[in-house]
């Protein structure tokens, strides 16, 4: 079972059994859950993946939105006469969205390429601007009774380019105080970490604050932060420490996410017989079949506009001259079930209104609540079920090999700290008594960089057969240090090392391992 679909049973549990609910208020909830674990992937995902796929992204957050709100609008208006067709367009473009912590929380256990994986993350982090839009203008042409194209196009490059504008210059504005104030004052390690904290939230706020997409804001942040990143100002042990805070706070927000999820769910279930009553059918067990023809539905029009804009994509490189092979049906595949629903889509369809102009209930609100709910747990088990056989030996367009460009990335840095090294002993050393020192210092740290560089492997079997050895020597590493550990912890137990020596010890140890990429 994914720890998804676990929290949200464990949060129905609590609902139900404990009577333990919370009222969720759909702005603060974007606000202090999604806003800063959007900004967290926009900070992680690669960039270079974002603009290598850039029109596949656009092409799905942008052209599959309007393609599922006229496409789903129009099927559950057929399907469920009871909702006006204002409503169920609405509807539709609060289900048009996937969500970024869903879709990442689903795929953490299956092997869906890192390419691919990119393009559902960066999907997930744009299309809630168009999605949102549709639906905002749907509920105003069901209050007011009349819709303007002009006016929504216009909305709609506010929402987008203005947040992402919002979110950049604040990113940029708060990075340039920060580094201000540590040139001028020195880095403090936890004023560095809450100013990272505080980012997406402020990002957020400004921009809602304009009338603008607070979401889209903190994405853009989140991507800013990659940059100020990559100029390495940061020191050593802040990029430790946040990382650690960082990791902590996406597991509880994604843990918070799900429960809460499942916590609303006891009470939308029990309101499910009225809902079937006011929709004229004969019982709840209808919205059950409705909601699983609805998710069928959205699956079969994600489909549909995968395999098109894919097709398209890759008749363009075609034309200009690259080899590429048509997509298969599992690419297809993952694509559609990689479009999950999640806490994004709950919180816009509960900010519904509550009643019209005149005072008349909103109509067909509680079903549209319900539906969306259902579709949300649909999305969530089929993409848990179907990713990991879909997604097992599916096939990409040729890409760069990325290992060969860290392979050739470490070779640089190796010789660059060989350079260093020499320089430091040729104008250090040279004159110094303890020259012999410096000579065997030199000759220790310049060991492993050496090995780097002698490993280079040339032909394709020597690469493999590098890997292989390298694999064998990080276990034979970790098996070390972990041996390490167990006798300082030994002599920890039997009074031989003091408590404030075993942590530092163990720290360094730790340190060590991590770097390995163990867990």
């Amino acid at each position: 079972m994914p720890l998804p679909i676990v929290q949200i049973a464990l949060g129905a549990l609590l609902s139900s059994v404990l009577n333990w609910q919370v009222e969720v208020d759909p702005e603060l909830f974007l606000l202090l859950f999604i806003a800063p674990l959007l900004f967290l992937d926009a900070w992680r995902i690669p960039k270079e993946g974002l603009f290598r796929d850039k029109w596949t992204i656009v092409a799905l957050a942008l052209g599959l939105v309007v393609f599922t709100v006229l496409g789903a609008g129009l099927l559950i208006h057929l399907m469920l006469p009871a909702m006006p067709l204002a409503v169920a367009f609405a509807l539709a473009g609060i289900l048009s969205p996937t969500d970024a912590v869903a879709v990442s929380a689903i795929a953490k256990r299956t092997s869906i390429p890192k390419r691919l994986m990119h393009i559902l993350e960066g999907e997930a982090l744009l299309n809630d601007a168009s999605g949102l839009v549709c639906a905002r203008f749907a509920v105003a042409a069901v209050l007011t009774g009349t819709f303007s194209p002009v006016e929504a196009l216009w909305t709609f490059a506010w929402l987008a380019v203005g947040g992402l504008v919002i979110g950049a210059v604040t990113a940029v504005l708060a990075n340039g105080a920060k580094d201000w104030m540590s040139r001028r004052f020195g880095e403090e390690v936890g004023t560095q970490i809450l100013l990272s904290l505080l980012l997406p939230f402020g990002a957020y706020l400004l921009a809602t604050s304009l009338h603008s997409s607070g979401i889209l804001a903190a994405v853009a942040a989140g991507i800013a932060m990659n940059y100020e990143e990559r100029t390495g100002r940061a020191l050593p042990i802040t990029r430790v420490r946040r990382a650690a805070v960082w990791d902590a706070l996406q597991f509880a927000g994604n843990g918070a996410i799900f429960v809460l999820l499942g916590d609303q769910l006891p009470g939308i279930v029990a309101g499910a017989g009225a809902v079937a009553q006011h929709a004229g059918l004969p019982d709840a067990g209808w919205l059950v079949a409705y909601i699983l023809l609805i998710s069928l539905a959205l699956l079969l029009l994600r489909a549909l506009w995968s395999w098109m804009t894919l097709g398209v994509i890759l008749f363009r490189d075609k034309v200009r001259g690259r080899r590429i092979e048509a997509p298969g049906w599992r690419l297809v595949a993952v694509i559609s079930l990689g479009g999950v629903r999640g806490a994004l889509t709950l919180s816009a369809v509960m900010a519904l209104p509550l009643a019209l102009p005149d005072g008349a209930p909103f109509p067909a609100r509680d079903l549209a609540i319900l539906l969306a709910a259902g579709i949300i747990v649909v999305s969530l088990v089929a993409a848990n079920a179907g990713l990991p056989y879909v997604a097992r030996h599916v096939r990409l367009p040729v890409e760069t090999a990325r290992q060969k460009e860290e392979d050739e990335a470490r070779l640089k840095a190796a010789e660059a700290a060989i350079g260093v090294i020499e320089r430091n002993v040729h104008t250090h050393g040279k004159g110094d008594p303890d020259f012999e020192a410096y000579i065997q210092a030199a000759t220790r740290a310049l060991s492993p960089y050496r090995q780097r560089l002698e490993a280079r492997a040339k032909t394709v079997e020597e690469q493999v057969l590098a890997r292989k050895a390298g694999e064998i020597e990080r276990r034979l590493r970790v098996a070390g240090l972990r041996a390490e550990r167990d006798e300082l912890y030994r002599m920890a137990r039997s009074g031989h090392l003091s408590d404030e020596a075993v942590r530092a010890l163990v720290r360094e140890l730790d340190l060590q391992e991590a770097r390995y990429g163990t867990s």
